[in-house]
């Protein structure tokens, strides 16, 4: 069996004088529209296109003559703009590369950098505070509100401070299971102003010191018929060093926490105390009021009425 043997390729002056035979054709329009439309056209144009050379002194074989009238009916060596479409666009872009391409890979670069970091970095992140916070909402608080409650259940003298830490502790541990974290976090906070006040040791003193009242009386807002008479107390720790706790003022209704206030005491109790100061400038007994460790109210010495004012 014989092996079939490519054509040999026209020589490079044959494809020229084709190409410009078409291209004579192409810019004579009136010429081939004309002779196309008559019968027996490729002899007559060939005859035409041979004079046309002639014209010129260029010898052009019949073959070629030939090659270059099929070329133009097969649209050969004519450039067809590409249709309009998605293709086109993409090779138009594809085609300035360069000039788009250093932009567009700092842009991709930055774009991949931006999520990568936000759903490898970011993304993670933000899951492991949002488990972190319900872990300490669902079992961290819980913890804390009975390591608080078992604290001041030790520490306590008085059964009101158990059964108060135990509401606490109760409605705390309902908020954290239904999700509320503010409240679970005052039930802590509430919790721990207990325990702290069960450990505070201080004495109650009658203030006697320069440029400082002693005692002072005033007409109760509704009333005012009655007299109020108010010893001004200051609490002193076990290291003689005054304290500021909060206070409730029976006027305004409002806990301050201050570092003197008055406490409201029977008239008989007022004058006592003046009259001990009158005499020498010098209160012997100061001592009004014991806070021990376990308690949670002040022990009185004397007799008090219940009342306090933080202003006077």
């Amino acid at each position: 069996m014989s092996t079939p043997t490519a054509e040999p390729a026209a020589p490079l002056n044959e494809v020229m004088l084709a190409m410009d035979v078409v291209d004579t054709l192409r810019h004579s329009q009136d010429l081939a529209m004309r002779e196309l439309d008559a019968g027996a056209r490729e002899a007559r144009l060939i005859a035409k296109l041979r004079e046309i050379y002639q014209q010129q002194g260029i010898e052009v074989s019949d073959a070629i003559l030939k090659e270059g009238v099929a070329a133009l009916d097969q649209s050969r060596f004519t450039y067809t703009p590409p249709k309009r479409g998605p293709g086109l666009t993409l090779a138009r872009i594809y085609a300035g590369r360069k000039g788009w391409g250093r932009w567009g890979s700092a842009l991709l670069i930055a774009l991949v950098i931006g999520l990568g970091g936000y759903f490898g970095v970011y993304r993670p992140f933000r899951a492991s505070q949002v488990e972190a916070a319900r872990v300490e909402l669902v079992e961290g608080l819980p913890a804390q509100m009975d390591a608080l409650y078992q604290t001041i259940f030790n520490e306590t003298k008085v059964q009101t401070a158990v059964a108060d830490a135990d509401d606490l502790r109760a409605r705390g541990k309902t908020a954290a299971k239904d999700g509320d974290r503010k409240t679970a976090e005052n039930a802590v906070t509430s919790l721990t102003a207990l325990r702290d006040l069960l450990r505070q040791e201080y004495s109650l003193k009658v203030v006697s010191r320069d440029g400082v009242k002693t005692g002072f009386w005033k007409f109760p807002k509704n009333n005012s018929e009655a007299t109020n008479y108010y010893l001004v107390v200051e609490a002193v720790g076990s290291d003689n060093k005054p304290l500021t706790l909060p206070v409730l003022d029976e006027e305004s209704g409002k806990v301050e926490t201050v570092a003197m206030w008055g406490i409201r005491v029977p008239d008989s109790v007022y004058n006592s105390v003046a009259a001990d100061k009158q005499d020498d400038g010098i209160i012997e007994h100061s001592i009004v009021g014991l806070k021990q460790f376990g308690f949670t109210d002040v022990d009185y010495t004397i007799p008090v009425l219940g009342g306090a004012v933080t202003r006077w």
